[in-house]
């Protein structure tokens, strides 16, 4: 099944790594600043970055701490019947944690264009970075 993946290594420990899960706030810092979630499963989230016309939506499905933070991921206004997921976890390495973000679903959104809609989510993260914003907040934090 088509995913975006990216993947960064950390040198922090996972219990700090987490600490800019654990909170709206600390979300808000590295994965957009307009983002409102209510941080508990079932919780429900909406995202709309400026200057860009789709909002994304959706509840949060899983919350293991130190472990993962997996979201549904529904493009409002964009032709998807169904979300397609976003998947951020950590895990202990020998230098600190290793943090992967994944998107997928993508095939199940009804969308019969989904593979370009996967062609854009890989451009988007490359443009956007949200992990290397993530890293350096935890190098500025971990002092």
């Amino acid at each position: 099944m088509p995913s975006v993946i990216r993947t960064i290594e950390i040198s922090s420990p996972p219990s700090v790594v987490w600490r800019w899960f654990a909170t709206p706030d600390a979300l808000r810092q590295w994965i957009a600043p307009h983002l409102e979630i209510d941080l508990k499963v079932g919780g429900a989230y909406r995202l709309r970055n400026e200057g860009q016309e789709v909002s994304v939506t959706g509840t949060v499905l899983e919350l293991v701490p130190e472990g993962s933070l997996v979201l549904s991921w529904f493009e409002e206004d964009s032709g998807w019947v169904h979300p397609a997921r976003l998947v951020f976890t950590l895990a202990p390495t020998e230098a600190g944690t290793r943090v992967t973000l994944s998107h997928d679903g993508f095939a199940g959104i009804g969308k019969s264009t989904w593979p370009g809609t996967v062609e854009a989510y890989e451009r988007g993260a490359d443009r956007h970075r949200i992990l290397e914003r993530l890293a350096r907040l935890v190098a500025g934090s971990d002092g």
